[in-house]
């Protein structure tokens, strides 16, 4: 009984101090700023990449809508069907726990500092007591701390994926595995409520955490002899995971678009434990290049740091039996670690710069795996797990304790650049708008008048910001910035949406945005005498969005919009194929293409020449037969030099 008392203080103590060290890893790192929930700057501007601005509409538009069931779905976003938060990695169960306490506190309130603050304190908590297990006392196991909370694949997927800075869940089910098998037990509550977490926080994690589990399942069972016990277990675990995804709409409506198929494409380079680049030309290492990559292989970034690169050889070489004696005895363990790194690696087979080969495999499998169409993340527990070996493995030397001092001090010397350009990142963001707004027209000012966005084809430019905007103005929005979408529910809509167009029907309380200048050209005709049509650019031209207004056509807009009326421009279709680049056929560069509407239609008839920049091109010939499209030849030397230009004709 005193013993086991004993073994409780010290858990508790290294779990007090890990969590600790996590905070302090974080504090250095992200500062306080994060942490005031009436700022979220850093939510709007973005860092390293734009997705926190996705997280964050998502909570905007769940935060003002009514609680419903299912308890996370809201009917702002993919309007008017609406769909579940979880599809904009808005961490789901965080939202619905915060959504009475912002509706409480009013004003601005973000939750996204607070949870990763949480997420580094476990990963200290849950790191610490993992290294507990290997190591005896308090300083090995404090040191090993700081390899987890110096993790290089923590501090990438926190500022990339906020949700997916929950790495702890990786560890947590580490150490209750190794623990329950220590003590000769599968029925772990922590795992079991593990698993039904993973879903509510991102559903990356469920493989991860439902393979360890497994593991130890199949490991007690087939040693015990006893099959009923655990596969009760499993199914009644299986079964409350499945409740809650279905509590908080995973499961409402059909989710299921939106890049999908692309299993092997964000698969795990040959090189990735010694790749040490981030996004954003972030070098986790003060020593090692960054290697050459391909495809998506950046999305499974797993650097394991120099000090662990060099620990895991010497480990090897001087531990091997008592590696095999390991690997025997968690042979189930071992299966599912392999498996996960079959399926991190892909059928697509990348070596630094290369693909070395492709296993062709039913579309049917392709589709299936696609569901985690970012395979390489499913290595995470490899990953934990080489980190961890190293650690226990040097704890076993001779002289462990310097071993363990030289692997922290060479681990965390060697990452601490990529940590601190992470610092300099996070800094950079609670000051200035790392990636700013393109709906700097006062178009955008005068819109706020409308009720809903609905993006009548295509994505819009600036999606994220777009969307933040609807958000922001208590609008609904059909523009598919979500991770997951209804693309048949979306095309439904919007095919309803251009016949009532074509009927010269406009809702009043709806902003119609086309994505391609030539769906714009299309649909206005019928429409253009009840609201103010055309373009709209950001500044610097990099965005465009194409316009119907309805009620604004007498307003006056800045220079950065273009009315359409008799002298809104021409301009060449964006169609590049095999044959055609730009709208230019390659092999004459003589003849251009203009997407069919009315609008090229009149400007083309009985006309003689094509004119932009001054110059005037005779018009030889004009073909309509390709559905679609309007062929100009022209009687000129290189048509490329029309591209982006305005165009007229005579």
């Amino acid at each position: 009984m005193l013993q086991e008392k004993l073994s409780s203080n010290r858990q508790l103590r290294l779990f007090a101090l890990g969590a600790l060290l996590g905070i302090a890893a974080f504090l250095l790192v992200y500062g306080f700023v994060p942490l005031d929930v009436t700022n979220d700057a850093f939510c709007r501007g973005g860092y390293v990449e734009k997705d926190i601005q996705q997280h964050y509409a998502g909570w905007l538009f769940y935060r003002q809508s009514s609680l419903s069931f299912p308890l996370c779905v809201t009917t702002a976003i993919n309007a008017p069907q609406g769909i579940s938060i979880a599809y904009t990695d808005s961490i789901p169960l965080v939202a619905l726990l915060c959504k009475p306490l912002a509706s409480l506190l009013g004003g601005t309130f973000q939750y996204f500092g607070w949870f990763t603050l949480l997420c580094f304190a476990l990963q200290g908590g849950f790191g610490a007591l993992l290294c507990g297990l290997f190591s005896q006392g308090t300083l090995r196991p404090v040191l090993g701390i700081l390899l987890f909370v110096s993790s290089p694949i923590l501090y990438e997927r926190a500022f990339r994926h906020t949700s997916l800075g929950a790495q702890w869940m990786v560890l947590a089910a580490l150490y209750l595995y190794f623990r329950m098998r220590r003590e000769g037990r599968y029925a772990s509550r922590g795992l079991f409520m593990l698993n039904v977490a993973a879903i509510g926080i991102h559903p990356y994690f469920l493989p991860m955490t439902y393979g360890i589990t497994l593991a130890l399942l199949l490991q007690h069972s087939a040693e015990k002899r006893q099959w009923k016990g655990p596969c009760l277990y499993l199914a009644a675990d299986l079964l409350c995971t499945l409740g809650l995804g279905w509590l908080l709409g995973f499961f409402y409506g059909t989710a299921t678009s939106g890049g999908q198929a692309l299993y092997g494409y964000f698969s795990m380079n040959l090189n990735a434990l010694w790749n040490p680049a981030g996004v954003n030309g972030t070098l986790y290492s003060h020593l090692l290049p960054a290697q050459n990559q391909v495809n998506g292989n950046y999305d499974a970034f797993a650097y394991l740091g120099l000090g662990v690169l060099v620990a895991l050889p010497i480990v090897l070489i001087l531990a091997r039996k008592r590696i095999r004696t390991h690997l025997a005895r968690h042979w189930a363990l071992t299966i599912v670690c392999v498996l996960l790194t079959v399926f991190a690696i892909s059928n697509t087979v990348t070596a630094n710069g290369a693909t070395l080969f492709t296993i062709p495999l039913p579309g049917k499998v392709i589709e299936l795996c696609s569901v985690f169409r970012s395979g390489g993340r499913l290595f995470w527990p490899v990953y934990d797990l080489l980190v961890l070996s190293a650690f226990a493995g040097l704890c076993r030397l001779p002289s462990s304790l310097l071993a363990v001092i030289l692997l922290v001090v060479v681990q965390v010397w060697d990452v601490s650049t990529g940590i601190w350009q992470r610092h300099l990142d996070m800094a950079a963001a609670v000051q200035t708008d790392a990636f700013p707004s393109a709906l700097e027209s006062n178009f955008w000012e005068e819109a706020v008048q409308y009720r809903h966005i609905e993006s009548v084809e295509g994505i819009q430019d600036d999606a994220l910001h777009l969307a933040l905007y609807a958000a922001d103005h208590g609008m609904t929005t059909n523009d598919p910035f979500a991770a997951r979408y209804d693309a048949a529910e979306l095309e439904q809509e919007r095919q309803t949406v251009l016949r009532e167009l074509s009927e010269g029907i406009l809702r009043e309380d709806t902003l119609y945005l086309f994505a391609e200048e030539g769906a714009f050209l299309q649909a206005v005709e019928p429409v253009k005498e009840q609201a103010w049509c055309g373009s709209v650019t950001s500044e610097d031209g990099s965005c465009t969005w194409y316009v119907i207004a309805p009620g604004l056509q007498n307003t006056a807009m800045d220079d950065l919009c273009t009315v359409y009326d008799a002298s809104y421009p021409l301009r060449l279709a964006d169609y590049t194929d095999a044959l055609w680049n730009r709208g230019v056929l390659d092999s004459t560069k003589k003849t251009v293409c203009f997407a069919d509407s009315p609008f090229a239609r009149a400007k083309l008839e009985n006309a003689e020449y094509l004119c932009a920049g001054g110059n005037k091109y005779k018009i030889t010939q004009v073909d309509d037969s390709d559905p679609g499209w309007l062929m100009v030849t022209l009687e000129i030397e290189d048509a490329t030099i029309l591209w982006g230009q305005e165009l007229t004709t005579q």
